[in-house]
């Protein structure tokens, strides 16, 4: 079975959101070799982006914060105090550093048995297409453009794309279209899942 996944899954391993637990279980399943793993290729450059923008954003705050920390050090009242949020200050940096070795973590794994799908020419034009057929922003018209030119090209018996995007994706003319090529189109990463299990017990 082909299983495509999208930017959130990448996410919630990252992040160890709430539906990781299912994440991690059908990454499993596709490293044993009982299901493929095909993901995008855009969306292993988005969670990098996500993760970039967001240490940048945490810098700036832990700079202002130190140099707030700094003038009330001045204060001796406030010395206690301020050992506490000192801390806070350096879980910034730690989180940074911490998320970034999980999402190189699990890149590691999905290159190593993943197939991504290139981002072409040809899925970048079709994908301003999709924005407008089925309002989709650009980052979900590049992702689900390339989970429709996988399908077309390799035609698979049994497919399903996994998603968090339930109000983009789960529009009954994706679903049809998705439904054309035998995918299955499931908007939680826990029902994904249990379908996997039912599917592969069958």
């Amino acid at each position: 079975m082909n299983i495509y996944v999208e930017t959130n899954f990448v996410l919630e391993l990252t992040f160890r959101q709430e539906q990781y637990a299912s994440c991690e279980q059908i990454l499993q399943l596709c490293e044993t070799g009982k299901a493929k793993l095909i993901i995008p290729a855009y969306s292993l450059v988005e969670p990098h982006e996500k993760l970039s923008r967001q240490a940048r954003s945490r810098r700036k705050l832990q700079q202002s914060l130190d140099t707030e920390l700094r003038q009330l050090s001045r204060t001796g009242s406030y010395t206690n105090r301020i050992k506490n949020i000192q801390d806070i200050a350096r879980l910034f940096i730690q989180s940074n550093e911490e998320e970034q070795y999980c999402f190189n973590q699990c890149r590691e794994r999905f290159l190593k048995i993943g197939e991504i799908v290139a981002l072409t020419a040809d899925i970048i034009s079709e994908a301003a297409s999709y924005e407008t057929i089925y309002d989709l922003s650009p980052q979900d018209a590049l992702v689900y453009t390339s989970v429709i030119d996988h399908l077309r090209r390799y035609q698979p018996k049994q497919a399903c794309f996994l998603n968090r995007n339930s109000k983009d994706f789960d529009s009954p003319d994706i679903v049809s279209e998705l439904n054309r090529f035998n995918c299955k189109m499931i908007p939680q990463f826990d029902d994904g899942y249990s379908f996997l299990q039912s599917q592969l017990s069958s």
